[in-house]
């Protein structure tokens, strides 16, 4: 792996408990318009942006893991999922430094958003590898997601805790704004209707 080449990390443990208050369905398993699962879509252009994806997914996670494992992820399991974004945030984190080489860089991603396209992702990739502390889509004003982080921010990463995962570092640091025409930067899965595209 390039050692300037930052670590994929798709966050996918949430319950999605907005899609189905019953739980009886795992959101990132639904099928998109395509027939893909959410998850899946998510990943499959994650890996094609970077060398390698850890992927985080929650102890009782309905096959998540297996379907990310046989896409190439490397899947862990986070045991306080329920805990908040941020815990499987710094799991993720500290799964990868024990890579070697270790990653200087980390690209977020969000299991619920199945919509950022390629490039978007390609372009985080790069800046980070460029040097950029902290780096963010931005559309017509707007950031959205995926974020990335740069090795500046560890010991902050690796200190968050709660639901809001890393969006306080954006507000405390300088963020390196990449402009794209990609509104799945946008657009996550929170509801049955977000699964037809527009």
């Amino acid at each position: 792996m390039d050692a300037l080449a930052p670590a994929g990390i798709l966050l996918a443990a949430g319950r999605g408990r907005r899609f189905d208050p019953a739980g009886l369905r795992n959101k990132l398993l639904q099928p998109l318009a395509d027939g893909e699962p959410v998850v899946v879509a998510g990943a499959r252009k994650l890996l094609a942006a970077v060398p390698r994806v850890v992927a985080v997914v929650a102890p009782d996670d309905g096959g998540v893991g297996a379907h990310l494992s046989a896409l190439g992820c490397d899947v862990t399991v986070c045991p306080d999922a329920d805990s908040g974004m941020a815990q499987s945030l710094t799991h993720a984190i500290r799964h990868t430094l024990a890579w070697a080489p270790a990653p200087r860089a980390w690209l977020v991603a969000l299991g619920d958003m199945p919509y950022v396209g390629v490039p978007t992702l390609q372009a985080l990739a790069a800046a980070l590898a460029a040097g950029a502390g902290i780096a963010a889509p931005v559309l017509d004003g707007r950031r959205g997601n995926p974020v990335g982080f740069g090795a500046v921010h560890l010991d902050a990463l690796l200190a968050l805790r709660g639901d809001a995962g890393a969006r306080r570092l954006l507000q405390a640091f300088p963020v390196t704004d990449i402009a794209v025409r990609d509104a799945g930067i946008f657009r996550d899965v929170d509801t049955p209707a977000d699964l037809m595209e527009p």
